[in-house]
């Protein structure tokens, strides 16, 4: 009897379906696999056109809907960006496999091939993300931050258009769409630190889908696991979302899980950092629960040299609507 068809939920956009047809072509290598068929699911974010996501209220903005489908047995998989999804999932549902990281870091695209601390006097840089927001500010407090939506292909049009002078991308989605020839500049992570779990891909499953989490386990990446799971647990512990601009990183290097996080006033003022390692008690490479309390400890650091006030004040000063 042949196994029963996975249905892997995704959103519609290049990106989304590039990578959730790298999940398929995983599962289809493994002996016997399932048949797949993909289920595209439109969420909040992509429907949220005219505001900011940083302007409204709530997070989870390109997940929610994919997951709660997944909840309700719609769909058998779920296949996010991973910096998109809470750190608090569901009871119902788990992280069943973390791909192996792509380039962490943001990429800096420009009209004219000029670096970040080379573009003129007020040069108009385009993002949609808070975090970018406040490190351009920092390294560059003259430029003109401008609101960037769209897919992709459609934010670079928009730069060719003459819309922006330069726009700020995770490198990661250019690499994955073959878009890496557009790229000006990689942003140091020292100086621009990432968002969690940036350049990774994350499988979910409902946790009692026993079939399914044998299928999805085997593809799960030691480093890339330890890695995200040391930083998911540093935003958990800052309480942080979408909405407060964190950067952290955290890498494997000779058994040794280093984890290094900011955190940043949106016009670049203050900045706070806090930098640790984890290694394992008995040799080998750190457990999760090791990487998991590495990134708790770094919190607290940042929590005491005062990041909750400024995390506080920054929310405060926000505008915030429903979506």
């Amino acid at each position: 009897m042949s196994a029963r068809e996975l249905r892997i939920g995704t959103r519609a956009s290049a990106l989304a379906l590039w990578q959730a047809r790298h999940v398929e072509a995983l599962l289809a290598a493994q002996p016997g696999a399932p048949p797949v068929a993909l289920v595209h699911i439109r969420t909040s974010g992509d429907q949220q056109r005219d505001t900011p996501l940083w302007q409204s209220a709530g997070r989870a903005f390109f997940t929610r809907e994919i997951d709660e489908a997944l909840a309700a047995g719609t769909i058998d998989v779920a296949v996010h960006s991973l910096k998109d999804l809470p750190t608090g999932l569901s009871p119902a549902l788990t992280l069943a496999a973390t791909l192996k990281r792509a380039d962490p870091r943001d990429a800096l695209l420009s009209r004219t091939g000029t670096s970040l601390t080379a573009l003129p006097p007020r040069a108009r840089i385009g993002t949609s993300s808070l975090r970018r927001r406040a490190f351009l500010a920092r390294l560059r407090p003259d430029a003109v931050a401008m609101e960037l939506r769209g897919n992709v292909p459609t934010r670079i049009e928009r730069l060719r258009a003459g819309d922006y002078d330069a726009i700020v991308l995770a490198a990661a989605g250019l690499d994955r769409l073959g878009l890496g020839q557009h790229v000006t500049q990689r942003l140091s992570p020292r100086e621009f630190p990432p968002a969690v779990s940036q350049g990774v891909i994350g499988v979910c499953a409902r946790a009692d889908d026993a079939a399914t989490l044998a299928w999805l386990r085997v593809l799960d990446d030691r480093e890339a696991r330890l890695s995200v799971t040391a930083e998911r647990a540093l935003l958990a512990r800052l309480e942080g979302g979408c909405q407060v601009p964190l950067g952290a990183l955290a890498q494997l290097r000779d058994h040794t899980l280093e984890l290094e996080a900011a955190v940043c006033a949106l016009d670049g003022s203050r900045e706070l950092r806090a930098r640790g390692a984890a290694r394992a008690a008995r040799g080998g490479t750190p457990s999760p629960a090791e990487a998991a309390a590495l990134g708790e400890r770094i919190a607290e650091e940042l929590l005491a040299a005062g990041a909750a006030q400024l995390i506080a004040g920054e929310r405060a000063a926000l505008t915030v609507s429903a979506p």
